[in-house]
C-alpha cells in the first residue's frame, strides 16, 4: 500500500451551530473515513447535550476519536490533544484510513497542525503580578489593557478568560510583541501534515437563528438534568468544563444568579458571541477554504480529490 508522507488530513471547521457534525458524517461515509474530534469540550465524559456531542447513533455510523477520553476533573490541554491526535493521524495513515479532523476549537486544530507556540520560559514574575491583579480587580481591566496592546488577540479571547488574558499580556510585556503576531509567525512554520482546511459558512442571520434553535433543543433534550447529574457526581461547578458555555449558565440559574428567562437569553447571546469569535479566528487563517454548509456535494468532491492517492 502506498502511504503518503507527510500524512494527508482534511479539517472540517467553522463556528458552533453551523452544521459541522452532519456534514462531516456524510463526508466520512462517502470516503470510508474516520473522524478525530477537535472540540475542546467533547473530550470530557458526561458532557453530552451541552457540547452537542455526536449521538451514539452517529458515532456508531462513523468511528469518532478524541471523544469521552477524560473525566471533567482531569487536566487536559492543547498540548495533550496535539500529542494524542498526532498519534492517531499516523496510525490511520499507516492503515490507509482517510482522516477528517472536525471541530470548532481553532487552537486545538492549530496545535495539531503546527504544534504549540512557545515563547521561551516566559516571565514568572510578570505572570504572577498579572494573576494577582486579576484576582484583586477582576479580568475586565486586564481585558481592556489587552484590547489596547493586542486587539487581534482580544477579539479571540472572552473577557472572562483570565488564563488566556494573563498569558497574552505576559507575552506582550516580556517580548514587546503582541501574542497574535507571535502566533501568526508560528502559523507560517511548516505544518506537520499535508492539510486541506474547509470552513463551513452560512449567512450570519441564518447562523444565529440556528444557534437560538439549538439552545432551545438542548433544553428540551435535558441539559438541566445533565448539569444536575454532573453536580451529583461530585464535580465542582468551578471546574473548567462546567464553566463552559451552557453549563455555567445552568449553574448560575441553580444558584439564583439568573432568572430562567435571563438564563435562556444570556445563553443564546453568549453562544452567538462565541460563534463570532470563532469566525474571527478562522477568518484570520488564509488556509481555510470556505464552502457554504449546504453544498455537501462540493465538500465531498473537494475532500475526495485531496485525500485520494
Amino acid at each position: 500500500m502506498l502511504i503518503h508522507f507527510p500524512p494527508r488530513i482534511a479539517v472540517i471547521c467553522g463556528p458552533t451551530g453551523v452544521g459541522k457534525t452532519t456534514a462531516a458524517i456524510e463526508i466520512a461515509s462517502a470516503l470510508d473515513a474516520e473522524i478525530i474530534n477537535a472540540d475542546s469540550m467533547q473530550v470530557y465524559r458526561y458532557l453530552d447535550i451541552g457540547t452537542a456531542k455526536p449521538s451514539k447513533l452517529e458515532q456508531a455510523r462513523i468511528p469518532h476519536h478524541m471523544i469521552d477520553i477524560v473525566d471533567p476533573d482531569e487536566p487536559f490541554d492543547a498540548q495533550r490533544y496535539a500529542e494524542l491526535s498526532q498519534n492517531l493521524v499516523y496510525q490511520f495513515a499507516g492503515q490507509g484510513i482517510p482522516v477528517l479532523v472536525v471541530g470548532g476549537t481553532g487552537f486545538y486544530i492549530r496545535a495539531l497542525i503546527h504544534g504549540l507556540f512557545e515563547a521561551g520560559s516566559g516571565n514568572s514574575e510578570i505572570r504572577l503580578n498579572l494573576k494577582k491583579e486579576a484576582d484583586a480587580k477582576g479580568t475586565v481591566e486586564l481585558y481592556h489593557r489587552l484590547c489596547e496592546c493586542d486587539p487581534k488577540a482580544a477579539a479571540r479571547i472572552h473577557p472572562n478568560d483570565a488564563f488566556r488574558i494573563v498569558r497574552a499580556l505576559e507575552i506582550y510585556e516580556t517580548t514587546g510583541q503582541p501574542i497574535s503576531t507571535c502566533h501568526q509567525e508560528h502559523r507560517q512554520a511548516p505544518p506537520r501534515f499535508d492539510v486541506l482546511i474547509i470552513g463551513l459558512s452560512r449567512q450570519r442571520e441564518v447562523l444565529y437563528e440556528r444557534i437560538n434553535r439549538r439552545v432551545d433543543l438542548m433544553i428540551e433534550e435535558g441539559l438541566i438534568d445533565e448539569v444536575k447529574s454532573l453536580l451529583k457526581r461530585g464535580y465542582s461547578s468551578q471546574l473548567k468544563p462546567l464553566q463552559s458555555i451552557g453549563y455555567r449558565h445552568i449553574v448560575d440559574f441553580f444558584e439564583g444568579r439568573l432568572s430562567w428567562d435571563d438564563t435562556l437569553q444570556t445563553l443564546k447571546q453568549d453562544t452567538r458571541h462565541y460563534a463570532k469569535r470563532q469566525l474571527t479566528w478562522f477568518n484570520s487563517d488564509s488556509q481555510v477554504n470556505w464552502i457554504d454548509a449546504d453544498h455537501l456535494d462540493k465538500m465531498i468532491d473537494t475532500v475526495k480529490a485531496f485525500l485520494s492517492p
